[in-house]
């Protein structure tokens, strides 16, 4: 199988278990119960459903696959060439609220690299796909980044830590953001943040408490949409640094960076 065809193949598992993912959290809706991992960070038995259901309908077709997620996945062997890095139910919380925004978010990386990803809203039923080198589509349509390059004229979203403070630093910049952009808003799911961004409906998003499995599918959406993304630093982005600063065009970052910076 040739890689053109083989990243189709990976991306079409991606979109198959993502809407088994989605069907799981829309079962449980409503009756689970809930237990906290840490102050404000919940786990409910759909998160872990949901994961269940994912891993299963990739393993089905990639056995030799290794798998990293949120819910105690880790890969068999850190050699493994291909990892898929899944997240079963990105905005926990508002989930668990009734608030309609959250989503599943499945990503492969091979040999370190990010290949396919998906970002699945089962609410909307929005399916946001990824391959490096063939752009995003939203339920089969090309999309783009809005192409915004002021923050005057830009909807912001900023990610806080879910223990915080009115000193912390989260907030200072939060803040900050506030009197510079159009609207500054926090929403919960860092997986939609991205994929939104991707496709124009916000123009900028930042965080400095993520996990690789809430940004990796997201963050390969922004790059393959026409955005840019860094650290919170301006140095590069890396799915394991917590660090990231997302915009639809490069001003844009320079100015979301200088911003959050306080200069």
């Amino acid at each position: 199988m040739d890689l053109d065809r083989e990243k189709q193949h990976w991306l079409n598992a991606a979109q198959r278990a993502a809407e088994v993912g989605g069907r799981v959290l829309q079962e449980w809706r409503g009756r689970f119960s809930v237990r906290e991992k840490s102050r404000s960070n919940l786990v409910t038995e759909a998160d872990e459903a949901a994961q269940a259901a994912i891993v299963h309908s990739l393993q089905q077709e990639f056995p030799q696959h290794g798998f990293l997620g949120e819910e105690n996945l880790h890969p068999e062997s850190d050699a493994a060439e291909c990892i898929w890095i899944i997240d079963p139910l990105d905005g926990t919380t508002n989930y668990v609220h009734g608030f309609p925004y959250y989503a599943v978010s499945i990503a492969l990386q091979v040999r370190g690299q990010l290949e396919v990803g998906v970002i699945y809203d089962p609410t909307r039923g929005d399916m946001f796909s990824v391959r490096r080198g063939y752009g995003v589509e939203l339920n089969g349509a090309v999309v783009r980044t809005s192409g915004e390059t002021r923050a005057a004229a830009a909807f912001g979203v900023g990610s806080l830590p879910v223990v915080t403070g009115a000193g912390d630093a989260a907030v200072e910049r939060f803040l900050r953001a506030l009197s510079q952009f159009q609207t500054v808003q926090r929403t919960g799911s860092a997986a939609l943040n991205l994929a939104y961004l991707s496709c124009g409906r916000i123009d900028a998003f930042w965080s400095s408490s993520l996990k690789a499995w809430d940004v990796a599918a997201g963050a390969l959406m922004v790059m393959e949409s026409g955005g840019v993304i860094s650290g919170l630093d301006g140095g590069k982005f890396d799915i394991f640094v917590p660090s990231l600063a997302a915009a639809s065009t490069e001003p844009l970052l320079a100015e979301l960076l200088r911003v959050l910076g306080g200069r």
